[in-house]
């Protein structure tokens, strides 16, 4: 066991006025397994280029280990995967490795085969595995489960868990709780790190945000209290003064002898005012420090267009082909009004195949196939590759309302300081949120997502589960976020 010692961290890209860290300072212990959370575009990935040397920055980072980042840079793809093992960790021993595979449930014939064969699942495992026999090393892990199957996912988890020494950057919620135990968070003004998992971290951060919002509320009703009584006790000063002020000398000695009296009071009502106006400016600095880490997580809105017909689509006994390569067989389901339905399988199964037949490609089969005349329907693909030139561009470019674009874009967590921005630069979470929100605005009687959910942050998520359940979209898409399949979908369609 040692420390990892982060102290009066700061750091700003070159050419940005904001600093993504400021004088941030934690400890981390290398023998946790710490789950990684926070919205996106908040620096996770950044704080991991920094432990690896990357950028320069002022502060102090010390540790005793090597840091090793996942996903690991395979130069040459066409060589074998033993070879691309040993260039991870040259002084590899054979039966561990082969310990390692079994344990991922990975056939040993992999390491004999080009690692450009392998599939994305495969990859993921064969580089985990080579990565976790390097001696002295503490991993970073930057969200394996992009490329992963629900299957993949609980067999890696499972792997994970059995493991320590990681920072684990996922936005599965069910991923993390399988197999870390402490969490590491970005919040919106500091870091904090607590012990347990996602659940335990996520049921703590709701108690602080309603004990917050309650502090709050009990704060804005004093502040108005003493507003009230400062503008009283400042009316009372005022009309101490003005009989001070309009004493005339020519009265009565009875009169006269008043004079000291309402000086005395109008002094003394001034001073009483001049404190409360104190108090209240006290109170308002003190609301500023309240609410510092509560998340806007606004609620998105979704409007379909009405179809005439409760069938939107059918399919019969369909089956996909890629010449002599079958993509899936024997599919039947029907698309219904109202219909959540996801479509699961393991990575390979066809299940985009089948949502680029739905969606009017040209694709060969066999069986029924009827979709609805003159049905609109908003595509999510799992690709953001395309996405380049600014926000607006893209507005008037797929024929959406730029307002509401960027208002859904808003309550996703966006800045405006990202509006000004090229999207090539984006975060891969800040590019999902781009078509969900292209999506969002689109007029369709359909909405078709694959693996909508890639890269994108918890707090997200959980705004679109609310979304779909309040609104009751149609909606075909695919993901393998169990929790998110299990609070969305109406039907599951199993490939």
């Amino acid at each position: 066991m040692s420390l990892i010692n982060v102290t009066n961290l700061t750091f700003a890209y070159d050419g940005s006025y904001d600093n993504i860290f400021e004088n941030v300072s934690f400890q981390i212990d290398t023998d946790w397994k710490l789950g990684f959370t926070g919205r996106n575009g908040r620096g996770k990935t950044t704080f991991l280029n920094l432990l690896l040397s990357k950028y320069e920055y002022s502060g102090k980072i010390s540790a005793k280990v090597n840091f090793e980042y996942f996903p690991f840079e395979v130069k040459n793809r066409e060589i074998n995967t033993i070879d691309v093992i040993e260039e991870i960790c040259p002084d590899y021993v054979h039966w561990e490795v082969m310990r390692e595979l079994s344990l991922l449930e990975v056939s040993d014939d992999v390491l004999y085969r080009p690692f450009s064969t392998l599939s994305n699942g495969e990859q993921t495992k064969v580089l985990l595995a080579a990565l976790f026999l390097k001696e002295n090393s503490f991993l970073l892990i930057d969200e394996p489960t992009n490329h992963l199957d629900m299957n993949a996912r609980q067999i890696v988890s499972g792997y994970l868990k059995s493991k320590h020494g990681f920072i684990l950057v996922s936005h599965d919620r069910a991923f993390l709780d399988n197999c870390v135990d402490h969490i590491l968070s970005i919040n919106k003004t500091n870091i904090e790190i607590q012990r347990g998992n996602f659940s335990s971290w996520w049921a703590n951060k709701e108690l602080q945000d309603n004990f917050e919002l309650a502090e709050n509320e009990k704060l804005k009703k004093d502040i108005q209290r003493l507003a009230s009584a400062a503008k009283r006790t400042s009316d009372w000063s005022d009309r101490a003064e003005a009989r001070k002020i309009g004493f005339d000398p020519t009265k009565t000695e009875k009169s006269a002898g008043r004079r000291p009296y309402e000086a005395a009071k109008a002094k003394k009502m001034m001073s009483r005012s001049k404190s409360i106006q104190e108090r209240q400016q006290s109170a308002i600095e003190e609301k500023s420090r309240l609410l510092k880490n509560i998340e806007n997580t606004e609620k998105l809105k979704i409007s379909q267009l009405d179809y005439h017909s409760d069938r939107l689509a059918e399919l019969d006994d369909v089956s996909i082909f890629y010449g002599e390569k079958t993509a899936c067989r024997g599919v039947s389901f029907n698309i219904e009004k109202g219909d959540r339905i996801a479509l699961s399988g393991r990575n390979g199964s066809g299940k985009s195949s089948l949502i680029k037949l739905i969606c009017g490609e040209d694709i060969s089969y066999t069986g029924t196939f009827r979709r609805a005349s003159q049905l609109k329907i908003s595509y999510v693909s799992q690709d953001t590759s395309h996405l380049n030139g600014n926000l607006t561009g893209y507005a008037r470019e797929n024929d959406i309302d730029e307002s509401l674009f960027k208002a859904i874009l808003r309550k996703l967590d966006f800045s405006r300081v990202q509006f000004e921005k090229d999207m090539s630069d984006f975060s891969g979470g800040q590019k999902k949120k781009v078509l969900i929100a292209r999506s969002l605005c689109e007029k369709v009687h359909l909405h078709i997502w694959d693996e909508p959910l890639n890269f994108i942050d918890v707090l997200s998520r959980m705004q679109i589960e609310e979304l779909l359940l309040e609104y009751t979209p149609t909606i075909l898409f695919v993901e393998h976020d169990i929790e998110f399949r299990r609070n969305i979908a109406t039907k599951v369609v199993e490939l």
